[in-house]
């Protein structure tokens, strides 16, 4: 159980991890459930946060050490990629909130919250927590810690089986379930696990997360 290569012990530790990315989900409900935000709440946020992000990168980084990669390359070298799939996002999501203020799709919990308020420190703590912090972690659950622990197989059936996990997953920890969002939730889930398989860096869906997350906050 101290390494990678236990089952077991990489049940344990990834269940470790959900918990800790539900406990900043839990405290970021709990800010935004009083307007005007309550300072004290706020620093809450932020202490959790910046542990449990701090907690996932050490975790990360002393375990890269047994993940096998096939290439040497850093996801940075994958310019021509990065670009492509953050115009994806950009499109996509520009799509989606078209749709959603033509009443189309259903709004996000956050941003009905949101159009009942409009308050300023609201805006700029969602754009912090929905755009960055949230989307980060996922990143790291979703796909980094994911893959290398449960998928690590080769073969492209592990490969399909592991994005359909991974695209269920992201969906999941954004506790949107009305199926239109789901949908879409998973279908950007299945997109950064892909970007993950094809850079081995948890820095190509993670960046691809955090433009998701920014352009839903900057576009309600």
């Amino acid at each position: 159980m101290n390494t990678p290569t236990s089952r077991e012990g990489n049940l344990i530790r990834y269940t470790v991890y959900l918990l800790a990315m539900l406990m900043v989900l839990g405290i970021n409900q709990l800010v935004v459930k009083t307007i005007p935000l309550k300072t004290w709440d706020v620093v809450l946020y932020l202490l959790v946060a910046a542990a449990v992000l701090l907690f996932f990168v050490y975790r990360f980084n002393r375990e890269a050490r047994f993940f096998e990669k096939d290439t040497n390359l850093n996801w940075l070298d994958y310019c021509g990629l990065t670009i492509a799939l953050t115009v994806v996002v950009a499109v996509t999501r520009i799509s989606v909130s078209y749709l959603q203020a033509s009443g189309r799709l259903p709004l996000f919990g956050f941003q009905q919250n949101y159009l009942r308020h409009e308050a300023v420190n609201l805006f700029w703590f969602l754009i912090l927590s929905q755009g960055i912090v949230i989307p980060i972690l996922q990143g790291f659950l979703a796909s980094g810690f994911l893959f290398n622990y449960l998928f690590r197989g080769k073969s492209v059936l592990t490969g399909v089986v592991g994005i359909l996990a991974s695209a269920l997953i992201f969906a999941g920890l954004n506790f949107q379930f009305t199926a239109s969002l789901f949908l879409i939730n998973a279908f950007y889930g299945a997109l950064f696990a892909w970007s993950y398989l094809v850079s081995q860096s948890v820095w190509m869906p993670t960046f691809l997360a955090v433009a998701n997350g920014l352009l839903m906050i900057v576009m309600m």
